[in-house]
């Protein structure tokens, strides 16, 4: 693995847009998308978002955007990048290090699902509850604040409108994140269980849960 170090602002990162499919319901989502999960729609193939879940960090107009991938867990454990993180119990199941993104991928990230109205000052809002966690806040307090720290390595991130773009042509369904999304013990499962869950003016989406790369078999 190489040195990792924290990320910086997401500023013009970006990630190469693909064609032109169905958008999400028809309808157009505007900014600001903090908070929200990405989920990539069948029409967003390859090793990198394929089924992915992204639950967005940062969304501004004219700075762009930046998420990570919920799951995608690579065979790494924090033990051997965040060793002090690793000692502090509250690192979420499965303790390794998550592929945030293609883009400064030997960046770590923290992000941490917090004990309601106990997240220090020092945290980076995103959520209610889920929060960007500088490293300048210590390890060994984490459990009077945290249920639960997820580490990652590398993020996604979009130039000023090319999210915009990228939902509009139907790459990503945009819908609400919950708090458990970050530290979901099942990752694998997370695509479907979020498509699953969906209802309301959305719930056409939870019969896309079924899909599979096989269309004898939708």
């Amino acid at each position: 693995m190489r040195d990792r170090r924290s990320a910086g602002a997401p500023g013009g990162a970006q990630w190469a847009t693909v064609g032109e499919v169905t958008g999400r319901s028809g309808e157009r989502v505007e900014p600001p998308l903090t908070g929200s999960l990405l989920v990539a729609t069948p029409a967003l193939v390859g090793p990198e978002f394929e089924q992915t879940v992204v639950l967005v960090l940062e969304h501004d107009p004219d700075s762009g955007a930046l998420g990570v991938v919920l799951n995608r867990p690579l065979p790494v454990p924090v033990g051997a990048e965040l060793p002090a993180w690793a000692a502090s119990s509250v690192v979420a199941e499965p303790a390794v290090l998550f592929s945030g993104g293609p883009v400064e991928d030997d960046t770590v990230l923290l992000v941490a699902l917090a004990q309601p109205g106990a997240a220090p000052q020092e945290l980076r809002p995103v959520t209610g509850r889920v929060a960007v966690v500088p490293f300048t806040v210590s390890a060994d307090e984490a459990y009077l604040w945290s249920d639960g720290v997820r580490v990652f390595a590398g993020y996604a991130g979009w130039a000023p409108g090319q999210l915009e773009a990228e939902v509009d042509g139907g790459f990503w369904y945009v819908v609400d994140s919950e708090p458990g999304d970050l530290v979901d013990a099942e990752p694998a499962r997370l695509w479907r269980s979020v498509l699953r869950r969906q209802r309301g003016p959305l719930a056409p989406l939870a019969v896309m849960a079924t899909w599979t790369a096989d269309p004898e078999l939708n």
